[in-house]
């Protein structure tokens, strides 16, 4: 293993990004769930405000955990055209499952932020973070999010990548830092020695522990 836990991962994600410890201008967004562990660890060692954004995976019909695409929480949808090609996914499937991760996304982005300001990216650094890549997915629907918030440089930190979704993932940011890309890859949580879910309740707690972006 890699890893004990995500908030090992965390910290020593955070001593890769030590060079923005403090930074002004710098915002660190996590992914729900896990990225939310590994993102406060991180928050807390740079002393940097930490916010989120809730894309949601497309899952394939016979496997809900293999990625085909994702959804922004605006319900943007970035798609797999050759896996849907490749895997035969009707129409219909993807239009329903679309709709569904939408609401899904919208929710976890009310019910996780409630209470905080909202956004402000305009102009930001931003470090996108997770407990690790596996197809990119959710990742790029993250991206999308905070270019479209006119974010002015974006840096995707995680622990662990394939090294293939790091190669094709590096042309979309500014900067993509991973600590490991080891082969074989199966699955993130392969690299952990403890990977359990994390719950809401836990997501909306670690977020009460760390400053939200400034407004102004």
């Amino acid at each position: 293993m890699l890893f004990a836990n995500r908030e090992e991962a965390g910290e020593k994600l955070a001593e890769a990004l030590k060079d923005y410890k403090g930074d002004e201008n710098t915002i660190l967004i996590a992914l729900p769930r896990g990225g939310v562990v590994v993102g406060l660890e991180v928050a807390k060692h740079l002393s940097l405000p930490l916010d989120i954004v809730c894309p949601r995976k497309i899952g394939a019909p016979f496997n809900p955990e293999y990625a085909i695409g994702a959804v922004t929480e605006t319900g943007e949808g970035i798609i797999s055209q050759t896996l849907i090609q490749q895997l035969g996914i009707t129409e219909s499937y993807l239009k329903e499952t679309l709709a569904e991760e939408s609401k899904q996304a919208k929710w976890r982005h009310d019910h996780y932020r409630k209470g905080r300001p909202p956004r402000n990216l305009q102009g930001k650094r931003v470090i996108l973070i997770d407990d690790g890549l596996a197809t990119g997915s959710t990742m790029r629907a993250a991206i999308k999010t905070v270019k479209r918030e006119e974010a002015s440089e974006i840096v995707v930190a995680v622990p662990v990548s394939p090294k293939e979704t790091f190669e094709h993932l590096e042309q979309e940011v500014d900067k993509l830092i991973a600590l490991a890309t080891p082969t074989p890859f199966y699955a993130v949580g392969q690299f952990y020695d403890s990977f359990d879910q994390t719950t809401d309740e836990e997501v909306i707690a670690l977020l009460s522990q760390t400053a939200a972006n400034p407004t102004s």
